[in-house]
């Protein structure tokens, strides 16, 4: 059997095809790789934008709470915003005649902020809030609010870190205790503080 230079041709031409879709499948995951190792070396020096919590934490809407990450230092302490709206969709029921922010809600924005905190150093993409300790709401949160959020790390060993983490609205603290964030490789070396 022989084959025609035309066919020769198309098929020459679809073999190039396939080999340049899959040179840029993986150029695509090459650089989205690159774009998060760019995320975890920028952090220290100038936080983290919406997108860019995006690459180094796996929740997206309606769970992901952090507007930015103002200031991190990766395995050691992290500040960072929430914006309340009051179209935010737990305060349908929370309550429909006087909106006030869900206390879980605040304690799973700390666990992201301490999250971020804790990937930066080396931990996996994806931790486990594993604990809450002393945690105490001391105001209100509400429509209109913006929460300011710190994390800073106060022990921890292989897999997980302890973080003490506070929310404030206008300087006033609204809620306060201790997290302990867990890696799920469970052996990862993580930094230490």
């Amino acid at each position: 059997m022989t084959i025609g230079a035309t066919q020769l041709a198309s098929a020459t031409a679809a073999a190039a095809a396939a080999a340049t879709a899959a040179g840029t499948a993986a150029s695509a995951a090459a650089g989205a790789a690159t774009t998060a190792q760019a995320v975890r070396s920028a952090a220290t020096a100038t936080g983290l934008n919406h997108d860019q919590i995006r690459q180094v934490l796996p929740h997206r809407w309606p769970m992901l709470l952090l507007d930015r990450v103002s200031r991190v230092e990766p395995g050691v302490k992290g500040t960072a915003t929430k914006n309340v709206a009051g179209t935010e969709l737990w305060f349908q029921g929370h309550f429909p005649t006087a909106a006030v922010l869900p206390g879980i809600v605040i304690i799973e924005a700390l666990a992201q902020l301490a999250g971020v905190v804790f990937a930066l150093a080396g931990a996996s993409e994806i931790s486990y809030l594993a604990g809450v300790r002393s945690m105490r709401f001391r105001r209100p949160v509400v429509p209109g609010d913006q929460l300011t959020l710190s994390a800073e790390r106060t022990g921890g060993g292989a897999g997980f870190a302890e973080y003490r983490v506070s929310a404030r609205v206008d300087g006033q603290v609204a809620a306060e205790g201790n997290l302990t964030i867990a890696d799920p490789a469970g052996q990862r070396s993580v930094r230490k503080v």
